[in-house]
């Protein structure tokens, strides 16, 4: 028997199954137009990855936002504690989660049992989140995973908007001016760590801290959250499904 957990992000829709012990097999998958579609693809490749029948499902948890879209999953559970769970179950240190996400991040404190007694999260507008990002590399030209090396070891320009909107008119002004990609894309980074860390502040960050989310495999923005917050900021490969990760041991 196995449980699934479905986690429809804005972006990249994630998928794990957890076999009572451990996770025995995960997923992975742009969301796309229709988070059921996805659902179901996704599901698919679970049973294919496990060599499991529907019939040896113990149950299916669905997060993220998309969760209401899924009409095959036993329960909906809220992003928080599925994200809470799964970084308790990679590392039972873990005290704090970052959470970056595609148009969201979020703030997660957990205590000594796992269980989420805090948390705060920007879900109202793009700012300081992969989208945000995204939409900057683009006015400067460049893909998103290229920022980190372009923004390495260089001195920020000054990025004085959050808002995506303004903050893209400005980048396209700095370019104008002359300034460096380089600089900007360190003042860009720089500016999402600033708003991440007012968001931490706010709820309080305690050791171990876990970085998931698209933008975790930003490792510069790993170092400045460290740097900013005093505290080691770690992630792992496992990063990008900690929604998934949580749900499917929820499910369990």
């Amino acid at each position: 028997m196995i449980s699934i957990g479905i986690d429809i992000g804005s972006v990249a829709a994630k998928a794990a199954a957890f076999n009572g012990e451990k996770i025995i097999a995960t997923a992975i998958s742009p969301t796309g137009w229709s988070p059921k579609e996805v659902g179901e693809k996704l599901l698919k490749e679970i049973l294919e990855k496990t060599n499991t029948t529907k019939e040896n499902i113990k149950t299916i948890i669905g997060t993220g936002y998309g969760r209401v879209s899924l009409p095959f999953i036993n329960k909906a559970v809220t992003e928080i504690s599925c994200h809470g769970k799964g970084a308790f179950y990679l590392d039972p240190e873990i005290r704090t989660v970052i959470d970056i996400g595609g148009q969201d991040s979020k703030v997660i404190k957990l205590n000594s049992h796992g269980q989420v007694v805090d948390f705060l999260m920007n879900d109202k507008c793009a700012a300081g989140t992969g989208r945000f990002l995204q939409v900057m590399a683009n006015a400067l030209a460049v893909d998103v995973g290229e920022l980190s090396d372009l923004a390495t070891g260089v001195e920020p320009a000054n990025i004085s908007s959050m808002c995506t909107v303004f903050a893209e008119s400005e980048v396209v002004s700095l370019v104008a001016e002359g300034t460096s990609k380089e600089a900007i894309a360190s003042g860009l980074l720089h500016s999402v760590c600033n708003k991440t860390y007012s968001l931490a502040s706010r709820v309080g960050v305690e050791n171990k801290v876990f970085f998931s989310g698209g933008v975790s495999r930003n490792k510069l923005m790993g170092d400045l959250l460290s740097e900013k917050l005093g505290i080691e900021v770690i992630s792992s490969k496992e990063s990008p499904y900690l929604g998934a990760i949580g749900a499917a041991i929820i499910g369990w």
